[in-house]
């Protein structure tokens, strides 16, 4: 029913019930990764008279770091920053965290907090289209482990599937007619085993410089395909060391980049300790934005330290580190710290390929320079789909979404909703954060901006609710003057720039991660437009009492915080 017909009907009258009455509402989200597990507690704490199911394609939860399995498979954030607010955790074995370590912390908290009663594991969402007249997602869902299909409603769908989620194969004439081992780094079979075999690794993205030291030791011959120069910076902990954290790190007990039982033990007793510690490392993490800013001197300096730092692990050898040592910006690419990576470069075993592979045949494959190379394995850690086109027909007002950003570069307001999306929400989606910092407090501000919208439109009797398109078409014209100020708009092949050199950053937010914080504090209800249940947009006030007042209310809040703005 359009807001013209509602304004057709009968003489207004007063709802009978209190302000604040909520109205029953159903959500639907993709994926439980960290943005899915967050947001099912974020709905249970703030969001009353709801229901939400989370349909998750994979056998287990964990998104990224369920299917991250490879040799070497780390987190490049502090371990006690790569953690959810609401669930610390003083047990971190290392520093910086292993896949596995992570994916368990993850199991751990959704049998602590009984998340899975929400979760429908091997549960493929196929289609989604937006019904006006209802105010509803009509969602088809495949149930994978029977092959059936079901057909779901919801008044909300919230987009969890990640980013660097969709991998690929890289476009490589005859790669499939390959008779090895043919794996990508984001598929890796649980029980592979290479040891002694001669496998070739293709790509030096963050994936490829974790495989590659890792597999070296145990292989007969590692063939290293890569053409790109990358930055890498020294290990985590050593840049740490050197930062303002420094002081608090100086007096930890650590073996290498192992916390002692007797450190773990601290953190457990002495919270003091713990969030001292947590929030030191979590503001040099929130500092990075400083030194991509191009024009800033910061720039300058971190970058002649890298080259140094890269010139001397590459041991002088001028072949090397003309092939490896950028001259784009530092932070253009992603920033891959990792002593191991390099020094690998240098053992015996190690084929290093510069230039492109011409074709892939049944027992190698043939470089672009003539080079023929037998291999027993190919692994491709050659990245994602990163155009962010959805994954299924994602219908709305103003079509399918996967048309949209075919023709049109990604964007969205605030990297969370879409003009002609109604009632759709991502997490992550064309211009966030994903390269500032830990995703998982990222996700956590994400789930309380979009609560504050469902809250909202429970209460006010709004149906639906989208962003406005010249809202969307003035914060792009904000991103797109902002980025040629940043390293990330720097000549060179990134996935911030959907695998282009020189195109738009459609995957990165315009600033610092605190500034990305400070923007989602405010809703800003006039980039918004709004479909209603009723005609009259103040019915809502309902009959002169509020769910503020009554039996077992603290119907005098106002006077416990004099200062408080709510």
């Amino acid at each position: 029913m359009t807001q013209a017909n509602l304004n057709d009907h009968a003489p207004y009258k007063v709802l009978e019930q209190p302000l604040g009455t909520t109205r029953h509402v159903r959500v639907i989200t993709i994926g439980a990764g960290a943005s899915g597990l967050n947001m099912i507690r974020t709905l249970r704490k703030n969001i009353p008279d709801s229901e939400n199911v989370v349909y998750e394609k994979n056998p287990d939860i964990g998104g990224t770091w369920f299917e991250n399995r490879y040799p070497g498979c780390k987190c490049d954030i502090p371990s006690h920053n790569y953690q959810f607010s609401w669930a610390p955790n003083p047990h971190w074995s290392k520093f910086y965290s292993g896949s596995s370590e992570i994916h368990q912390y993850f199991k751990g908290l959704v049998a602590r907090e009984n998340l899975q009663d929400s979760i429908k594991l091997q549960h493929q969402v196929e289609r989604a289209e937006w019904n006006e007249d209802e105010g509803q997602w009509h969602v088809v869902v495949r149930d994978l482990a029977t092959d059936t299909i079901i057909n779901d409603v919801a008044h909300f769908l919230l987009d969890g599937s990640g980013i660097l989620n969709h991998w690929k194969w890289p476009e490589i004439p005859g790669l499939h007619s390959f008779k090895g081992d043919l794996v990508h780094s984001a598929n890796w079979p649980a029980d592979w085993d290479y040891k002694g075999k001669r496998v070739a690794v293709i790509g030096n993205g963050s994936s490829g410089v974790q495989i590659v030291p890792a597999m070296q030791p145990d292989v007969s011959t590692l063939v290293h395909v890569f053409r790109s120069p990358i930055w890498v910076a020294p290990p985590g902990l050593e840049g740490m060391s050197a930062s303002t954290a420094g002081e608090e790190i100086a007096n930890l007990e650590l073996d290498g980049d192992r916390f002692t039982p007797a450190q773990i033990s601290r953190f457990e007793e002495d919270k003091e300790l713990y969030k001292r510690f947590t929030k030191a490392t979590e503001e040099v993490v929130n500092n990075k934005f400083s030194y991509l800013v191009t024009s800033t001197p910061l720039q300058g300096i971190v970058k002649e330290q890298m080259r140094e730092y890269m010139s001397k692990k590459l041991r002088g050898d001028t072949k090397l580190m003309d092939k490896l040592i950028p001259d784009f910006p530092f932070g253009c690419r992603r920033i891959t710290p990792s002593v191991a990576y390099l020094d690998s470069l240098h053992e015996s075993n190690m084929h290093l390929v510069t230039d492109g592979i011409a074709n892939v045949f049944e027992s190698g494959f043939t470089t672009e320079s003539g080079e023929t190379i037998f291999v027993d394995a190919i692994v491709c850690a050659t990245g994602f789909d990163l155009s962010f086109r959805p994954r299924f027909p994602l219908i709305g007002r103003t079509g399918n979404l996967q048309n949209i950003w075919t023709s049109q570069i990604p964007s969205s307001y605030m990297s969370c909703a879409i003009p002609g999306m109604p009632n759709y929400f991502t997490f992550l989606g064309p211009n966030a954060p994903i390269g500032h910092g830990s995703v998982l407090t990222i996700t956590e501000h994400v789930a309380k901006y979009i609560v504050r919208l469902i809250r909202k439109c429970q209460e006010e009797g709004i149906k639906s609710v989208c962003p406005k398109q010249d809202a969307v078409d003035d914060l792009n014209e904000h991103i797109a003057v902002f980025m040629p100020r940043t390293a990330w708009a720097g000549s060179c092949r990134s996935w911030f720039k959907n695998g282009e050199t020189n195109g738009p950053v459609t995957a990165l937010h315009p600033g610092s991660r605190i500034h990305w914080f400070h923007m989602l504090q405010n809703f800003r209800g006039e980039d918004y437009e709004y479909t209603r249940w009723t005609a009259n947009r103040f019915q809502y006030l309902g009959n002169g009492t509020s769910t503020l007042e009554g039996p077992g209310m603290n119907s005098t809040w106002y006077l416990d915080e004099p200062d408080s703005l709510f």
